[in-house]
């Protein structure tokens, strides 16, 4: 996941309230376009930025309910 890449999710999370979501919630819309290879290795590059910290405010909940949920402290 590159820097521009990163700053645009950050831009789109600080447009969301506080609260749980899925990744492909911030990624928009053209997440439906993306191939599901694309899909997996998007979404697992999201889990790792978070696990780094990347993205200060948003939590791994360890929960999978129809996809990995995140928590956004709206921070």
């Amino acid at each position: 996941m590159n820097e521009r890449e990163i700053a645009r999710l950050k831009t789109e999370l600080a447009k969301r309230p506080a609260g749980e979501f899925h990744f492909p919630e911030v990624y928009g819309s053209g997440w439906d376009r993306l191939y599901i290879g694309d899909k997996v290795k998007t979404g697992r590059e999201f889990l790792e930025a978070v696990r780094r910290g990347l993205f200060p405010g948003v939590e791994d909940t360890g929960t999978k309910k129809g996809g990995r949920l995140y928590r956004w402290r709206g921070e």
